[in-house]
């Protein structure tokens, strides 16, 4: 199992619907001049130590100069996890991000996400694009990736342990299930909320400076990168990363510093 423990203990802030949302504030690197603010949403069945404490986003941020505010979706971490799927409605997931940074007083900070929360940082950036400098978005799928997702047999693998059979459903439950913390239950409800809700699309984009990085062996790649050209974002393509060890790579990394640096 992958540890799971952030770097630092967990803020509260309250949702605007009763959910405790876990957020994680890292200033910059003692003696480092501080170049402005970001916040970074992770993606599914994953969390802020995970994302970006343990593939070493945290460290080369602050080292960088930037002051780090993380959270963990609702459903996530040490965030409230819900069993209703009508909780986890992609607008609620934009409206959670919001009001943290209404709680800490963030004024336009740049915003990072990885898939699930490259989704909410595309449809915040569409919804409310003055309440955030730019957006560098990691594995953003165009559309519903997970429309696949096989809810039946994820449900049964809660109730029974039966094996999945289906490929798609089978790597992300895999995958929740390894992360200290998860709950089953409330992911597959998150699966459930977000479909049919509104998708990254080429029809509507954020008019605001932005960065697309997906990995080359990603099966998403081909739509992140229309969806970049649509918005006449800067896209980069990362050699021999797939979706699930893209975040850590460490030109995704330099591409994120590279592009936050021709903004100051």
């Amino acid at each position: 199992m992958l540890p799971s423990s952030p770097a630092v203990p967990p803020t509260f802030v309250m949702s605007t619907d009763g959910l405790r949302i876990a957020t994680y504030l890292h200033e910059p690197a003692t003696g480092i001049e501080e170049r402005g603010s970001i916040v970074a949403v992770h993606g599914f069945a994953s969390s802020a130590g995970v994302n970006w404490d343990l593939a070493g986003w945290t460290r080369t941020l602050t080292r960088a100069g930037y002051r780090l505010l993380t959270i963990d979706q609702r459903g996530h971490g040490a965030s409230d996890k819900p069993l209703d799927p009508a909780a986890y409605r992609l607008d609620g997931l934009v409206d959670d991000v919001l009001t943290v940074l209404d709680g800490y007083g963030f004024d336009e900070p740049h915003y990072l996400g990885y898939s699930l929360g490259s989704r909410v940082g595309w449809r915040l950036g569409v919804q409310h694009p003055g309440r955030v400098r730019t957006l560098s978005l990691g594995g953003l799928p165009e559309g519903d990736s997970l429309r696949d997702f096989d809810l039946a047999a994820a449900r049964a693998r809660v109730t029974t342990g039966d094996t999945i059979t289906d490929a798609l459903t089978s790597t992300y439950v895999t995958m929740a299930e390894g992360i200290p913390g998860n709950d089953l239950g409330a992911l597959i409800a998150l699966v459930e909320g977000l479909r049919g809700g509104p998708q990254p699309s080429v029809d509507v984009v954020p008019p605001v400076p932005m960065l697309l990085v997906t990995g080359d062996d990603d099966a998403v790649a081909a739509g992140s990168r229309r969806l970049a050209e649509a918005a006449g974002a800067r896209y980069v393509g990362l050699p021999g990363r797939e979706h699930f060890n893209a975040v850590s790579s460490r030109a995704f990394k330099d591409a994120v510093l590279a592009f936050l640096s021709e903004q100051d």
